[in-house]
């Protein structure tokens, strides 16, 4: 039989508002940096857009390793679970 649920433990609150601090303020500063370079309206458009672009691209792809990483767990636990159900068969 599987012992506790070490799935239950997550990120600590201060970890949370650390990422999300971090985001923002880079985020932030990005789009005011763009803001104030010295080049032509078209220049700035296209460092927005490759900043909106590279800011979606990378959110999708970490949500895409989370849901990966979450699957394999739960594969694994099955996997375990299965294992553990044999066994007993086994012993009995």
């Amino acid at each position: 039989m599987m012992q506790g649920s070490p799935d239950i433990v997550g990120d600590s609150p201060a970890w949370l508002s650390f990422i999300w601090i971090a985001f923002t303020t880079a985020l932030g500063l990005m789009l005011l940096g763009i803001y104030f370079i010295p080049v032509d309206w078209w220049v700035k458009g296209y460092l927005y857009m490759g900043t909106l672009f590279l800011t979606a691209s990378t959110l999708t792809l970490s949500k895409s390793l989370r849901d990966r990483h979450e699957h394999e767990r739960l594969v694994n636990r099955v996997k375990s679970a299965r294992t553990e159900q044999v066994l007993s068969k086994f012993d009995t």
